[in-house]
């Protein structure tokens, strides 16, 4: 699908804009699982005063998608109109260790890399971000978390641009955080989050993440095209479980499979579409349903037309 192009307008009301536009820019190389139609026009901020300058400009009837490192998001394979904004690394990727273990992370910082930071610096509690395949605007997002730890336990506040390019501070009680949810404002992007840890040595941290890697490797298919954790565990299950007992192991659509050696794990096996994951993921939730009767609720992204 080819949409109209948004950039000459765009450019005409943002004459001191800096970050790079693309008009029917390809989405795909942007996910993790490779597929996906393009955006209607994609944004890359220089900086987080690029993008409130932009959205201040942006007419209200564009709709904005955010995407973050694209590894738990499906693209649909229609694509995504209005603007696809992506923060990169260059804007947003600084990291700095500040006094009493703290740590401010860019958006655009993968969580390993973060987790890394801590370590290095002998700053404990932040090592648990070492198992999730994600950036720290998306953990910001969802509340990410793994091997016990989740973003509500370390976050101090978090720093953001809203849909009319303010810029807004949230502490940790402003977000409203619940497994896996989010309720600071949809429209706000995350460009910035300070941590609190405690004291640590950084080599016994440095252990603990290679112990979570090992495990990581060991129990999920972190080497194939995947999206991570696909559905939320329900309330005293685990979605795993529940999807290998209804006999989902495995199961194909199209070129998408269930992993075999992590059945929450979908995985393009290398020439799926987004539909064929998607119905994937949809056909796994009607058989966890019809055998267990507990609906399961998708915690991977999905946008677009499909």
């Amino acid at each position: 699908m080819t949409f109209p192009d948004l950039t000459p307008g765009l450019t005409e009301l943002m004459p001191e804009l800096r970050g790079k536009l693309a008009a029917n820019e390809p989405l795909a190389p942007y996910t993790w699982f490779r597929v996906g139609g393009p955006a209607q026009l994609l944004f890359m901020p220089a900086d987080e005063a690029d993008l409130a300058y932009f959205l201040a400009r942006l007419p209200k009837e564009i709709p904005v998608t955010v995407i973050g490192l694209g590894s738990n998001l499906i693209v649909r394979d229609g694509g995504v109109m209005g603007v696809v904004i992506r923060l990169s690394a260059k804007g947003f990727g600084e990291i700095k260790v500040e006094e009493g273990c703290r740590l401010r992370v860019g958006a655009a910082v993968p969580d390993v890399k973060a987790a890394r930071a801590a370590a290095d610096a002998g700053i404990d509690g932040l090592a648990f971000y070492r198992g999730i395949p994600g950036g720290i605007g998306g953990a910001l997002r969802m509340n990410a978390g793994a091997h016990g730890g989740e973003t509500k336990d370390t976050l101090i506040e978090a720093r953001g641009v809203d849909r009319d390019g303010n810029i807004r501070v949230f502490a940790n009680a402003d977000m409203g955080y619940t497994y896996r949810h989010c309720a600071a404002p949809e429209d706000v992007i995350f460009t910035q989050a300070l941590y609190q840890g405690r004291p640590g040595d950084a080599q016994a941290i440095h252990a603990e993440m290679d112990r979570i890697t090992a495990a990581r490797e060991a129990s999920q298919p972190i080497k194939e095209k995947t999206g991570g954790s696909t559905f939320k565990n329900p309330d005293g299950h685990k979605a795993w479980q529940l999807i290998d007992a209804a006999g989902c192991r495995g199961l194909v659509v199209g070129d998408a499979q269930v992993s075999e050696m992590h059945c929450n794990f979908l995985i393009n096996r290398g020439h799926a579409t987004a539909a064929d994951i998607e119905t994937l993921g949809e056909t796994v939730r009607g058989r966890v349903k019809e055998t267990s009767g507990v609906e399961l609720h998708w915690e991977i992204k999905r946008i677009g037309v499909p």
